[in-house]
């Protein structure tokens, strides 16, 4: 699945792009799902929505506040984020590398162009896909890099993941995340299941985890101080 987002401040370029996309998207499985006028509110929805867009298509002559701009505001909270700049002009193709942009298109979009890129996009989605925690609320699909989740913590029905100093809920049980999280995440508790490789210190009843102190349960405690112990072996090898 490849969600795509277009922003530009011209409906009737989006329009074109737009039109551009759907005659070579993959109709079961790729989709244009939201649509900017702004580079403002591209920006500001990127940001409360982390991992639910794989996409992005951003102009860069925007008024207001420019393409590049707003791709520089969007690495300052999210670098895997795919971005393709769009343009009239080929001067401002090489700011894209300043930003980490994937690729260039130029207006009006060529076909054979939107095909080199959504397979270079399929590329390196297919590699990063295992690398990422899926899952839905009611603000959408999620995906977020397991590498930076510090931990999940579980209150009834409900599961949150935290990253970053933020918090993520969804409904789900704990023992369907520990396996869909992999073998860096460690159970320490019924309620809690930390990132191995985020953990700072281990305590005799609790871990130290991004500065929060969480509790060790004693059912849990022999196999999770041998699993945190091996994987902070792991990453030191």
């Amino acid at each position: 699945m490849i969600r795509i987002a277009l922003c530009d401040d011209e409906i009737t370029a989006r329009d074109e792009l737009r039109f551009g996309l759907e005659k070579i998207l993959y109709e079961e499985s790729e989709k244009i799902v939201y649509e900017f006028t702004s580079g403002k509110s591209a920006a500001h929805w990127l940001k409360n929505h982390p991992g639910e867009i794989d996409l992005l298509f951003l102009d860069v002559e925007m008024k207001e506040q420019n393409g590049m701009e707003t791709a520089k505001i969007i690495r300052s909270f999210d670098e895997n984020l795919l971005v393709v700049f769009v343009t009239g002009h080929k001067d401002y193709v090489f700011q894209g590398y300043e930003v980490g942009a994937l690729d260039y298109v130029i207006k009006p979009p060529d076909t054979k162009k939107l095909k080199q890129i959504l397979q270079r996009v399929r590329g390196i989605l297919g590699k990063t896909r295992e690398q990422m925690f899926v899952f839905k609320n009611t603000e959408g699909t999620y995906r977020l890099p397991l590498a930076q989740i510090s931990y999940f913590y579980s209150d009834r029905r409900k599961v949150t993941a935290v990253l970053g100093g933020k918090e993520y809920p969804f409904y789900g049980k704990m023992d369907e995340v520990q396996m869909q999280a992999g073998k860096h995440f460690v159970r320490i508790h019924q309620r809690y299941l930390v990132n191995a490789q985020k953990v700072e210190h281990i305590g005799k009843d609790e871990v130290s985890v991004e500065k929060q102190v969480l509790p060790i349960s004693r059912n849990m405690k022999a196999d999770a101080l041998t699993a945190l112990a091996r994987a902070v072996l792991e990453e030191k090898l």
